[in-house]
């Protein structure tokens, strides 16, 4: 199936970090633009920039990557365009964050080292035109925690939490509640603005979509597969990145390279994201690094054997709000488990190889019953008749819950591929993992019904997990004293 392109949200988290609003400035009528983040130059035609220098966009028509000329430094070159905002604009505010979720501003804010009063500002999800205020919180019952505050919009432009306290711009409505004696009827004042790590660009560089092999450094292997291996690496001497080199054979080059054109479209910061390709034989896909490796590996080797239910949940809901993406965009996985989750810092999960298993041309593989094929994964219709949908997605995801759970054990242990698939089809559905709460359990078990349209969707699974832990506290707290 293939997404609709025609509305394609830009889902790379628009946050910044400007630590001063400088004063308007324009040239010659055009707005200018200020850095949020530094950024090296990777190519001769990139612009290396510093965090607060200023540009005058030259040419903006062509996506991702502007023309632009540095007021600071007078050169001119590409610069990405997530990494600019508008001089003066909310958006180039080091508090404002865009387009991010209740649960991802409280994963930020509730990061080490924040304190209390520590805050940032998004875009409403449910009042357009509208923004949410998140702040760290600590007290005694619930020790450190997030509230979440509405920012609503007047009529005539203006801004307020409390009907009684009305600001023109939320620029004036932060200065307000920061660094106040009194906390004017939030749950504290605003100390500091939420610290936020610089943003994937949009691919390696303006025209680095099919790169030449020898621009690649193959560094560290990471891991193996039935179908290849994966590798750190350097692009161009410049910038870190991972390689999955597929063996010769795999799949074909042409099926490949339009499939990874609707790949590299599909954006959200659960998935990730497809830089560049190297198309001729033997295939390289190149992503974006991430520090922890598969999710596989985390749980039974790395850090992840010492985690939490708290933490376990957490992820699962990550992986679950990139599943809803792909669900919304009309994308299959196909191949979704712990192996291809790939693990960053601070926990960060994302969703790696979506849609490559459909171009695999094993027979080992094609013929679904062979060692390379992942049964103990997969839906009985998808197993048995190849009906891949998103609701085999949602079978696979249930599994990859009792792998998070058991840290990486594999599915229906003392089961062979062919007993799972008899079993399965008879009914036969994998008890409760030993400390795994029954209402998780039942989770797994309805992703795992018969009838694929009696499964839940992914949005269900998505907003049943980030509420799992907090489903008798109200979403916003009124601004007392209104």
């Amino acid at each position: 199936m293939i997404p609709n392109f025609n509305d394609f949200p830009n889902s790379a988290p628009s946050s910044t970090l400007n630590p001063s609003r400088p004063a308007p400035i324009t040239g010659g009528g055009v707005t200018l633009f200020i850095a949020l983040y530094e950024y090296d130059a990777r190519t001769e035609d990139d612009l290396s920039f510093q965090k607060g220098e200023k540009f005058h966009i030259i040419n903006n028509t062509e996506g991702d990557w502007w023309e632009a000329r540095s007021l600071d430094t007078g050169k001119s070159g590409y610069i990405p365009s997530n990494y600019v905002a508008p001089v003066d604009s909310i958006q180039a505010e080091e508090w404002y964050f865009g387009k991010m979720g209740r649960k991802d501003a409280e994963r930020q804010l509730l990061a080490q080292d924040n304190p209390r009063g520590t805050f940032l500002i998004r875009e409403s999800e449910t009042t357009k035109g509208a923004y949410s205020l998140s702040v760290r919180d600590w007290d005694d019952a619930k020790g450190d925690h997030v509230k979440h505050y509405k920012i609503r919009k007047l009529d005539n432009g203006g801004y307020y939490i409390t009907t009684r306290t009305q600001f023109d711009t939320v620029q004036e409505l932060v200065e307000h509640y920061t660094g106040q004696c009194s906390n004017d009827g939030l749950c504290c004042y605003l100390t500091k603005a939420c610290p936020n790590a610089t943003p994937q660009t949009m691919g390696l560089g303006r025209d680095a979509w099919e790169i030449a092999r020898e621009t690649l450094q193959l560094n560290r292997k990471l891991g193996q597969g039935c179908f290849g291996d994966v590798w750190m690496g350097m692009w161009n001497g410049t910038t870190k990145v991972a390689v999955k080199t597929l063996k010769p054979g795999t799949m074909s080059p042409e099926a490949f390279l339009d499939e990874a054109q609707i790949m590299k479209r599909l954006r959200h910061d659960k998935l990730v994201q497809l830089y560049a390709v190297v198309s001729e034989e033997p295939i390289y896909i190149i992503t974006e690094f991430m520090t922890q490796g598969s999710l596989l590996d985390f749980l039974k080797d790395g850090d992840g054997r010492n985690l939490k239910l708290p933490q376990l949940v957490d992820m699962a809901a990550q992986i679950a709000a990139g599943m809803a993406y792909i669900e919304r965009m009309n994308y299959i996985h196909r191949d979704l488990r712990a192996a291809n989750i790939l693990v960053g810092d601070s926990l960060v999960c994302k969703i790696a190889d979506f849609g490559l298993a459909r171009l695999i041309e094993d027979n080992e593989y094609t013929a679904r019953q062979g060692a390379k094929f992942p049964i103990k994964w997969t839906a009985p219709e998808a197993a048995l008749y190849g009906k891949f949908t998103i609701k085999s997605d949602v079978w696979s995801f249930g599994i990859l819950l009792t792998e998070l759970i058991t840290k990486g054990r594999v599915p229906y242990p003392g089961m062979n591929n062919r007993e799972v698939l008899e079993q399965v089809e008879r009914g036969y559905r994998m008890p409760c993992p030993q400390g795994c709460p029954a209402s998780l359990h039942e989770l797994m078990v309805q992703c795992w019904r018969k009838d694929p349209d009696e499964r839940h969707t992914f949005e269900y699974l998505q907003s049943f997990l980030e509420d799992y832990f907090t489903a008798t506290e109200p979403q916003y707290q009124p601004g007392e004293n209104l």
